[in-house]
């Protein structure tokens, strides 16, 4: 079959080149025009652009130097008026944390004045790790430890500051910790999904109520002094009560989330009490992780 095909197809290819030969000769026809090809066509040389620039955002860079020995350093011990407070306790943060790149670098109120206090590379009581809560091109706002006002006529509220964003480490951390007080709950939030930590837990009394917005991780270390602890890691977060000057007559009032025997119900000084799985759940959250505590 596939003979006949192709010989089928030749003799029409003959009868076809002999037709057209017959026509092309023919006394009288008229001779074939010839068509001359177009000239090609040039197209212009682009001419080159340069790359976009990135847009920038925020407060323009300060690139001055400061002596940082008259300052405050910035620590859990901290009691510093210039300090601002968290200007959104209730808002997300970045998803981003912030690392001193140098020994200390200047803290500052606002972008656009001094510094009003040092933060350390390896800061005292704390994992050196500050969550970003506004980022820019040449600044970051972050969350920090020490407290404007001491309890009860100065304010104890989540401490923040701006730092210069070349002085910096930034890294990611997305994980966050999520306490409802009113639904008793505790949620661990990572990539991977959220798992519930809790159901139930201790809190603060009316009294000692515990802080309310967010904070974050300042570390997680066993403390074997705090028997009740029963040798569970304490997770140690940088809000301090806001009705005590200091727990058991030191000078700061740091709340924690922490094991103990007794942990339900409005029975603490403002730490977050839990149970021996929900504290084996939070022991390996990184530092700078950040805690929103609801009501």
């Amino acid at each position: 079959m596939r003979k006949w095909l192709v010989a089928g197809a030749a003799v029409v290819v003959a009868v076809g080149i002999a037709a057209a030969a017959t026509a092309m000769f023919r006394p009288g026809a008229p001779e074939p025009t010839a068509t001359r090809a177009a000239a090609p066509t040039h197209s212009a040389t682009p001419t080159p652009t340069a790359p976009p620039t990135p847009t920038r955002t925020g407060p323009a860079a300060n690139t001055a130097s400061y002596d940082l020995a008259p300052l405050p350093t910035v620590d859990v011990y901290l009691v510093d008026p210039h300090l601002p407070l968290d200007p959104a306790p209730n808002a997300r943060a970045t998803g981003l944390v912030a690392y001193p790149a140098k020994t200390a670098i200047p803290v500052f109120a606002t972008p656009t004045g001094a510094p009003v206090a040092s933060l350390a590379e390896h800061p005292r009581e704390s994992g050196g790790a500050f969550p970003v809560i506004t980022a820019y091109t040449d600044w970051v706002e972050v969350l920090l430890v020490g407290r404007e006002g001491v309890p009860p006529s100065g304010n104890a509220h989540q401490t923040s500051g701006w730092l210069r964003r070349a002085e910096v480490r930034l890294a990611d951390n997305s994980t966050h910790i999520v306490v409802n007080l009113s639904k008793h709950t505790i949620d661990l939030v990572t990539s991977a999904g959220t798992t519930r930590v809790a159901d139930d837990f201790g809190w603060g009394t009316p009294a000692t109520p515990t802080p309310v917005g967010r904070t974050f991780v300042m570390e997680v270390a066993v403390a074997p002094a705090l028997t009740y602890t029963r040798g569970h890691p304490i997770v140690y977060l940088a809000t301090q009560s806001q009705t005590l000057r200091g727990f058991d007559g030191q000078g700061v009032a740091v709340t924690a989330i922490h094991y103990h025997d007794a942990h339900a119900g409005a029975i603490s000084n403002g730490c977050i009490r839990v149970d021996a799985h929900a504290i084996g759940l939070l022991d390996t959250v990184p530092p700078g992780t950040v805690v929103y505590i609801q009501k």
